[in-house]
């Protein structure tokens, strides 16, 4: 790492650790998702970065959902965030065991509102349980289907097999948000050249319904968004 990685680390290190002893003090949903928000906007606009939304008008603000979005670098989650930012949605991410309980994140993802996902757990139910137990209070839930980030040419790698099946357990209309830009070149060029005026687009697709099985969640995402039906051709 070189003195800008390395002081911007320290920075972002402070920072999230900051609003994750905030995060536990927070009493309701609004509350987590007004510190989320704040947070995540001191993080882009310290690397000079924007993010730009369209087809908010596809989603109903008091609504509940399943979000699924593409992944392409560590600041996605804060790029979704202020993309929901005038709406009321509030969202649990589905974490692995390995952001959970990190040094980095991992007081901030705990606190913040999340759904710990143990790939090597034999069960799934408590899993299940603490999605159910989030929906009841209101939440909608977040997740990267792709379960990790995108770190091929492509714009889209395979999704991994299990988020229709939260959608259809818990019955949930799927909100499709796809982050046009490739996040992580713009987050290199903010820590590496710190160049201003940074832009990252964001698009909301239809919503995909949990009964429709005429095609595969990721052929249904697909289907939402211009440039992953070129790419896919």
């Amino acid at each position: 790492m070189n003195f800008k990685q390395i002081k911007m680390a320290i920075y972002s290190l402070y920072l999230t650790n900051k609003y994750g002893f905030k995060l536990k003090k927070a009493k309701s949903n609004s509350d987590k998702k007004a510190l989320r928000c704040e947070y995540a906007e001191i993080i882009l606009s310290s690397l000079n970065i924007e993010v730009t939304v369209s087809g908010l008008d596809k989603v109903e603000t008091d609504g509940q959902y399943l979000l699924i979005s593409n992944h392409r670098s560590i600041i996605d989650p804060c790029i979704v965030e202020l993309a929901l930012k005038d709406t009321n949605i509030y969202g649990l991410w589905i974490s692995k065991k390995e952001l959970y309980y990190s040094f980095f994140f991992g007081l901030f993802v705990r606190n913040g509102g999340s759904v710990l996902l143990d790939r090597e757990s034999s069960s799934m139910s408590k899993f299940f349980k603490a999605i159910k137990e989030g929906l009841n209070s209101g939440a909608s839930i977040f997740v990267f289907p792709e379960g990790t980030r995108n770190k091929t040419n492509s714009d889209l790698s395979e999704f991994k097999d299990g988020s229709q099946l939260i959608a259809v357990k818990n019955k949930l209309p799927m909100l499709p948000i796809y982050i046009k830009t490739n996040a992580n070149e713009i987050l290199n060029t903010a820590i590496n050249k710190r160049e201003k005026g940074l832009r990252i687009e964001v698009e909301f697709g239809d919503v995909i319904q949990y009964r429709d099985r005429s095609m595969s969640l990721e052929q249904a995402y697909r289907s939402r968004f211009k440039d992953l039906q070129q790419e896919s051709k």
